[in-house]
């Protein structure tokens, strides 16, 4: 198994995913493509999603890209900042992540947020950073 299909076998057994069900990644070079199709579970009282079900998908997006350039260790979201664009309602969203640029301390990455009419509802830049957990140390990797 490569260093992407354990990047997904890890996303997929985080059980954060028992309460956001049918959500799906795929990982390439520098890239992660995540759906999620919307349940009014994740609604708040306004009867569209909630923001953090936004946050969640634009930083797991960005962090996966950046995580497919580390092979070595476990990143951390040290910093991550959303727009909010569009209220979404209805359909399967789909958060595009990609590496920017790395040094030797900080990874940046950026995500885009799409409804299935490819109308962006939000985008988000983050910084990861290394932890001090190795990847080969996670059961699920």
């Amino acid at each position: 198994m490569n260093h992407f299909q354990r990047l997904i076998r890890l996303y997929e057994k985080a059980p954060i995913h028992n309460f956001y069900q049918g959500i799906e990644m795929t990982v390439e070079d520098k890239k992660a493509t995540i759906t999620l199709p919307i349940d009014p579970r994740y609604f708040h009282g306004g009867m569209a999603v909630h923001g953090s079900v936004y946050f969640k998908l634009l930083d797991d997006a960005a962090y996966f890209a950046c995580q497919t350039q580390i092979h070595d260790f476990f990143i951390l979201t040290a910093n991550f900042n959303i727009s909010l664009r569009r209220p979404i309602t209805s359909g399967i969203i789909t958060a595009i992540g990609e590496f920017e640029s790395m040094n030797e301390t900080v990874i940046i990455g950026k995500s885009t947020l799409v409804d299935e009419n490819g109308k962006i509802c939000g985008t988000g830049i983050g910084e990861f950073m290394k932890s001090k957990t190795r990847l080969e140390d996670l059961k699920d990797y």
